[in-house]
């Protein structure tokens, strides 16, 4: 299934990458440049109508990184998480402190997803 994206949502996602939280800089510092796996991840791509803050199209795989204001926001995460899988994709959330305190967890569990993808199986 081909994944469109909202052209006007091009310039909102440059500007969230270059204001990245620091649990996302923090992540990305491991999944830049192909360094999981060979695989390729983008930081802030827009999806449909949506930015997602991880994406590897390859893998049709989302990374999310949850912070404080997603504690507000449970109805809209929840109605968006369900689009995304909708269009085929599978998401790993997780809370912003616990990839600050827990990195080497956090890269373990995606690590896994990934391996599982590969082998067809449901992460």
């Amino acid at each position: 299934m081909k994944i469109y994206y909202n052209p006007k949502l091009k310039e909102k996602a440059r500007q969230l990458r270059n204001n990245s939280t620091f649990s996302e800089r923090m992540l990305w510092k491991y999944l830049k440049c192909r360094q999981m796996r060979g695989y390729q991840f983008m930081r802030q791509k827009p999806i449909d109508n949506y930015i997602v803050d991880f994406y590897c199209s390859k893998l049709r795989l989302v990374i999310e990184i949850d912070g404080i204001t997603h504690n507000y926001k449970v109805e809209y995460d929840n109605k968006r998480q369900k689009k995304l899988e909708d269009l085929g994709l599978r998401i790993l959330r997780f809370n912003a402190l616990y990839v600050i305190n827990s990195i080497k967890h956090v890269l373990g569990i995606i690590y896994r997803s990934i391996e599982d993808i590969e082998r067809g199986t449901t992460p």
